[in-house]
């Protein structure tokens, strides 16, 4: 076992960072307990399990497993250490005011996409709990048991090879259809390149992932907000987020992806982080329908 210790230089809410790497309340790659947070990841060295807990001001890692060394090196980086919430600034009532209440939220930045896009696409076009049930249970049928002290039940994800070999009769007992699987597939075939998107600025990151059929510009949002942490990776596309943000800022519920991009222009380069901000407000339409379209790729 290996630790280290991060002093976050300001307020630094743990749970509220890390949040958004939870895919659903079983995910075998997640677990809080008792205010501490465990999760597994597949670094660049290999498994490892991630012991983190917030005390004193202070947050302390401990890792198990080939990718503890890489894990506690980048562990400022995936709290938050990278983000600069000062450069954000409120131009809504609203947005104030839960900028405000939540003065601890950084934006996560796990540097590896392949684990944030596999999840991304089997999200796509379909309710969220199906697609969580279907991260729990190809993830316990394929991931790895996680090294380690971990709470029973944890699982690695699947590394590219494994994905690649998952058969088409599991990924449909999963109740993943063919599409998302053949681009989950597709994008197992390219993962050193996919994964070079991590050091790449925000468009270049967003045109390498788009180069695979099946991911468009909501999925490659939705992947990069994790993997690179990046504070303007808008999600668009989706059924649901527009009228979340208009009717949260003008209270609308009719508006579109361009009403959307017209009211969040003064947030330009901190677009995902103003939608966060927005959303923690609580102040949105509940969800009845599939979460959002299938993304297109214009070229491989």
């Amino acid at each position: 076992m290996l630790a280290r210790r991060w002093v976050p230089p300001g307020p630094y809410d743990l749970h509220l960072t890390l949040k958004v790497l939870r895919r659903g309340g079983r995910d075998p790659a997640f677990h809080r307990q008792d205010g501490t947070l465990w999760r597994t990841a597949r670094t660049p060295q290999g498994p490892v399990t991630l012991r983190i807990a917030a005390e004193a001001g202070a947050v302390t890692g401990q890792a198990w497993g080939p990718g503890a060394d890489w894990a506690l090196e980048t562990l400022p980086t995936l709290l938050g250490a990278e983000d600069d919430p000062a450069a954000f600034v409120p131009r809504h009532r609203i947005v104030a005011q839960s900028a405000r209440r939540h003065p601890g939220l950084r934006l996560a930045r796990t540097g590896l996409v392949m684990e944030a896009l596999v999840a991304s696409i089997l999200e796509q076009k379909v309710a969220t709990r199906d697609a969580f049930a279907a991260w729990r249970r190809l993830l316990l049928r394929n991931g790895e048991s996680a090294p380690g002290p971990a709470p029973d039940g944890m699982r690695v994800p699947p590394a590219p090879g494994t994905w690649a070999s998952v058969p088409s009769w599991e990924w449909h007992q999963a109740g993943v259809d063919d599409q998302r699987a053949s681009t989950i597939l597709r994008a197992c075939r390219y993962a050193p390149r996919l994964e070079e998107a991590a050091a790449m600025n925000l468009p270049d990151a967003m045109r390498r992932l788009q180069l695979i059929p099946g991911i468009g510009p909501w999925t490659a949002a939705e992947a990069l907000q994790r993997s690179n942490g990046a504070p303007d990776a808008l999600t668009l596309g989706d059924l649901h987020l527009p009228g979340h943000i208009g009717y949260a800022l003008t209270g609308r519920r009719d508006l579109d992806d361009t009403d959307m991009l017209h009211l969040l222009a003064p947030y330009t380069g901190q677009r995902h982080r103003a939608t966060r901000l927005i959303l923690l407000t609580g102040r949105i339409q509940p969800r009845r329908e599939p979460r959002a379209p299938l993304g297109r790729a214009s070229r491989l």
